[in-house]
């Protein structure tokens, strides 16, 4: 199915907050990261959207450039081969000779109980998500942020923060991502590089939501929700949108829980679960 743009976009910053910058956006050609593309593009931004399918980031990135009017340029990459990273980083170079914004976004991700888990599944996930993480962010480092600065976005989760059943692998990953996340901000601010990660919470319309338990989700669990809802693409690309503008320079090496503060009043009760068959609703999705 084609990605489509926001109807009726509701400008919050001065559409021209991002005039003259670059972004790059792992995972840019579906689902969250479209629409951060989406919203980074209308105020003023370039992009590069990359992933493994070709034909998919080619029709979405000639759907961004029509609806916004800047550049969007498709390229091929696999984020676990430092390679095709390199060359994916050299074409974005080559063709606006600067990136300004990273958004890590590339993530894989399933439902399985640990306990019947493949030792590959496991390193699969770990290396789109964690080593992903880190073999972009190196190389946008040597080739271009080292010398000029920029923003890093790291796209996570809130699976880690109490922990998630049927989420080891994909939880361990977005764990190690935040750690990552502190240790790179320590390490390039000296370089004029901020770091910083983002963890959605229950978004609608999402790959994510249909795959991962959202046809679970109630109106009474949804009510739970201290903002009284879930959130929206469009919720995380204006979060996305703050965080890389200088309006918030002092914000690195931490992460936003954008959630609405469903972490705080979710049960997350696996006995519940259980006993109730939802796990095992969960585990055949």
């Amino acid at each position: 199915m084609a990605e489509k743009c926001i109807d009726n976009y509701k400008y919050i910053f001065n559409p021209k907050l991002l005039s003259g910058k670059v972004a790059f956006v792992t995972g840019g050609g579906t689902g969250i990261c479209f629409t951060v593309t989406e919203i980074l593009m209308r105020h003023g931004c370039d992009a590069v959207i990359v992933s493994r399918k070709l034909d998919k980031l080619k029709e979405s990135a000639e759907t961004l450039s029509r609806v916004t009017g800047r550049k969007c340029i498709p390229v091929q990459m696999d984020v676990r081969k430092p390679e095709s990273v390199i060359n994916a980083v050299e074409e974005a170079l080559k063709n606006f000779r600067r990136i300004d914004i990273l958004v890590n976004g590339a993530a894989g991700n399933f439902l399985c109980p640990a306990s019947s888990m493949s030792f590959n599944a496991f390193r699969t996930v770990m290396e789109i998500d964690a080593h992903g993480t880190f073999n972009v962010s190196k190389v946008v480092y040597d080739k271009y942020m080292k010398d000029h600065g920029g923003v890093i976005v790291n796209i996570t989760a809130l699976l880690h923060v109490r922990g998630r059943i049927l989420q080891a692998h994909a939880g361990s990953a977005k764990a190690a991502i935040e750690a990552m996340t502190r240790h790179l901000a320590v390490e390039w601010g000296l370089n004029g590089i901020r770091v910083m990660c983002v963890a959605p919470g229950p978004i609608g319309d999402t790959e994510g939501m249909s795959r991962l338990g959202g046809a679970l989700l109630t109106e009474e669990m949804e009510k739970s929700i201290p903002i009284q809802r879930i959130g929206t693409r469009e919720d995380i690309g204006n979060t996305v949108l703050y965080v890389v503008s200088d309006a918030a320079q002092l914000l690195t090496g931490t992460t936003i829980y954008a959630d609405g503060g469903s972490w705080l009043t979710d049960s997350n009760n696996y006995y519940e679960a259980v006993k109730t068959g939802g796990l095992r609703k969960l585990s055949k999705m």
